[in-house]
Parts: structure tokens; sequence; C-alpha cells
């Protein structure tokens, strides 16, 4: 590969699909994560659950809550909690700007998936608004019927 080419290096890890099931994700953002070296080993053999992650902003930092890593088998006394909170890497700028959207009635930050990028694990997190249930049967009836228009167009062209 060429020196000046850049690489895209980016490998999922894990993905929040209830996240996009019960939210509308308005903003994304991509986050670094501070973990221990157990933490990413145990990530690494896809030790970990991202459905119940959220952000909670204190003061002038971001915390990752509710991502469950499993210790790992090797650790022994190098292990940490597997719920920990986890600090996020982001600028001051970028955290105010996300303290702005939660303050707004009905946002919340989610974390929608986790992947290696530059071989750093990163977080991707969006500013979500809640669904209500008429929303999800709403895009679960256009699923259904982009999955019937796939089919027939399929089914002419043979």
């Amino acid at each position: 590969m060429a020196k000046g080419t850049p690489q895209k290096s980016e490998r999922l890890i894990a993905s929040n699909k209830k996240a996009y099931h019960d939210f509308f994700i308005d903003e994304t953002w991509e986050a670094g994560l501070v973990l221990t070296g157990t933490e990413i080993k145990s990530i690494r053999t896809n030790g970990l659950s991202l459905k119940e992650a959220y952000v909670r902003i204190d003061g002038a930092e971001a915390w990752l809550l509710g991502l469950h890593i499993k210790p790992y088998a090797q650790g022994s006394y190098n292990n940490v909690d597997p719920d920990r909170p986890r600090k996020l890497l982001l600028h001051k700028r970028q955290i105010s700007k996300l303290f702005e959207h939660v303050r707004q009635k009905g946002n919340t930050i989610v974390a929608t998936k986790l992947y290696y990028a530059r071989g750093l694990v990163k977080v991707e997190i969006g500013v979500a608004r809640g669904k209500h249930l008429y929303d999800k049967r709403a895009t679960a009836a256009k699923r259904d019927a982009q999955r019937e228009i796939e089919r027939t167009c399929k089914e002419r062209q043979r």
C-alpha cells in the first residue's frame, strides 16, 4: 500500500441494536475509552455487553455507565469490576455540546457501537430521543414493506 494512502482499519467489536429500536439517534460522536489491560484482552475475546450502556456527564467529564466487560479468565488480581464506570476521552467543547443536548427534555446519550480504530478501542455515542410504541410499530411496518418490495423485485428478475 502506498505511503500516503489512508487505511480503513475500523473493525466492529459490538453493536447496540436495542438503542436503534428504542431511540431515534439524532447525532453521533466518536470517543476514546479509558480501559485496563485485562479489559482489552477480555474485549478481544468478545466478552462484553453494550445493551444498557449510556453516558452521564459530571462537570467537565463524561462517563460511560452500563457497559459490562467480563473479567478476563487469566487476569487474576488485575481484573477490575466488570460494571465500573469508564471515563470517555472527549474535548471539553464536545462535552459541553453534549451537555446542551442532554439538557433538552427527552434527550439522552447512549452507546451505539464499540470498534477498533487505528489500533485503539473507540465507542460511538449518540444523542437519542425515546421512541413511543406507535413509532416502533411504524418502523417495523416500514421494514416489512421494504422487504416485500425487495422480494418482488428479485422475483421479477428471474
